[in-house]
């Protein structure tokens, strides 16, 4: 009896050790991109039965890649529009859904140009002045609001260069191809020195990041213990390293 108990104890762990994680996507706002993946390396280590791959782009993308059955287990989007309407079209488990992170928006310049303020970009000096599509992409819809509230929107039109997702805003002005362009906070650093922000742009109401469970995931409690990693102190410390903020309480 000993030794049959002991068999079936070895074939347990033997089970367990060459069992296949669990796999779960989590799809993900583009400004996310490195600090979601510093909190999947740490999650690997601390989670080593569950492994999460990530897919980044713009919100409202992510959302129709779901919408069109693409496998996912986790959302995460730029604003609350974007999870709005993946909830619209039923995509989510609604009762998981909170804002986990919070950040800003800043109009930024390559480096060696001269400071600047919002309200300069109708001033000869930007020719070129990218932002995020407001049709698709959330850093878009916030730069479009913040400019229309400042009366600039108009004047500045002609100008405007979109970008698909907010990195590639980025790009645009950190290759130069742009004289300026409207940013996230946390993505300045993601350009390795070649951009500088330069002026806080307001914006209302404040730019949230929510996160919620996809409802056709496969792996719902996996998915589920990976929100909440989300929403603990390892990766709330990785999240502010990268400059974003905890959502007001």
């Amino acid at each position: 009896m000993v030794l049959l108990r002991t068999c079936v104890a070895l074939a347990l762990l033997a089970f367990a050790a060459t069992a296949p994680a669990a796999e779960i996507v989590v799809s993900a706002a583009a400004s996310l991109s490195n600090a979601m993946r510093d909190i999947i390396a740490l999650h690997a280590r601390v989670q080593p039965g569950t492994t999460v791959l990530l897919n980044v782009g713009a919100s409202d993308v992510l959302v129709a890649q779901i919408a069109k059955g693409a496998p996912a287990d986790v959302l995460a989007t730029a604003d609350e529009d974007s999870m709005d309407r993946a909830e619209r079209h039923g995509l989510l488990i609604s009762a998981t859904r909170h804002a986990f992170a919070r950040n800003r928006l800043v109009l930024v310049v390559p480096t060696g140009q001269p400071a600047a303020r919002l309200g300069d970009l109708p001033s000869a000096r930007f020719t070129r002045i990218a932002v995020g599509n407001p049709a698709s992409v959330p850093a878009g819809r916030y730069a479009r609001a913040a400019l229309e509230r400042a009366g600039l929107w108009s004047a500045i039109a002609p100008r405007l260069v979109f970008g698909e997702n907010v990195r590639q805003v980025l790009d645009y002005v950190a290759r130069r191809e742009a004289d300026g362009g409207l940013v996230y906070a946390t993505d300045v650093d993601a350009a390795g020195g070649r951009v500088r922000a330069v002026d806080d742009v307001t914006v209302e109401p404040p730019i949230l990041y929510p996160v919620a469970l996809v409802k056709t995931s496969e792996h719902p409690d996996e998915a589920r213990a990976f929100a909440r990693f989300l929403d603990g102190p390892a990766a709330r410390a990785i999240l502010a390293r990268h400059g974003f903020a905890l959502p007001e309480p």
